[in-house]
C-alpha cells in the first residue's frame, strides 16, 4: 500500500501472483479476491503473472515450495 497510501509511484507492483484456496474467489473480499481485482488496487499489473489454485494449502503449498527450492 506504499504506492497508494504514502503515494510513491517509484514502488513496484508484485513481480507474480500465486493464491492457494479451499473454496472459489469472489469480488470483495481482501484475502479471496481474484487476481483481475488486485489489478485495480495498483498491486498487478495486467501482465503479472497471475495463478489461482483451488486446493488445500496445506497440501499444495509444501508441494510447491519444494518444487520452487528443487527438492
Amino acid at each position: 500500500m506504499l504506492r497508494q497510501d504514502l503515494e510513491r509511484e517509484d514502488m513496484p507492483l508484485w513481480g507474480y501472483f500465486c493464491q492457494i484456496s479451499d473454496s472459489t474467489t469472489s469480488y470483495g473480499s481482501y484475502s479471496g479476491a481474484i487476481p483481475n481485482e488486485k489489478i485495480t488496487w495498483e498491486k498487478l499489473s495486467i501482465d503479472t503473472p497471475k495463478f489461482v489454485i483451488e486446493s488445500d494449502a496445506s497440501i499444495v503449498a509444501p508441494l510447491i515450495f519444494a518444487a520452487v527450492l528443487g527438492w
